[in-house]
């Protein structure tokens, strides 16, 4: 069983990550190119030029978990540059708290701050 509950802190890797890399692969660009540890209050996000599926990768204290996610219809809103990253930040903290509360306002992605485009 995935127990996600630990985490507390979403790290969402801005532009274009290549969807192709697996577990190794993304564990090393948080540690090389982001510098961070994988732990378990972390979960990190990715997404490739296709923003239609995304990554995340979560550290459960005794091995990887690789998450993948493809939509249907739709697509992810996906923060290209920091100053997209800001932007959402503040969506993200409104959509943290209506999941807390069991409401949902249209965030089908749950992943607390990207937002499914129609």
């Amino acid at each position: 069983m995935i127990d996600l509950s630990l985490v507390r802190n979403y790290y969402v890797a801005c532009g274009y990550t290549d969807l192709r890399r697996g577990i190794d692969g993304l564990a090393s660009i948080v540690m090389q190119q982001y510098g961070t540890e994988l732990d378990e209050e972390s979960l990190f996000l990715f997404c490739g030029r296709r923003t239609d599926r995304i990554k995340a990768l979560y550290f459960s204290g005794d091995g990887y978990i690789l998450l993948y996610k493809r939509l249907n219809n739709g697509r992810f809103q996906w923060p290209r540059s920091e100053a997209e990253l800001r932007m959402l930040g503040t969506y993200a903290k409104e959509m943290a708290g209506s999941h807390a509360e069991g409401r949902h306002d249209g965030d089908v992605s749950g992943c607390g701050g990207l937002q499914l485009l129609q």
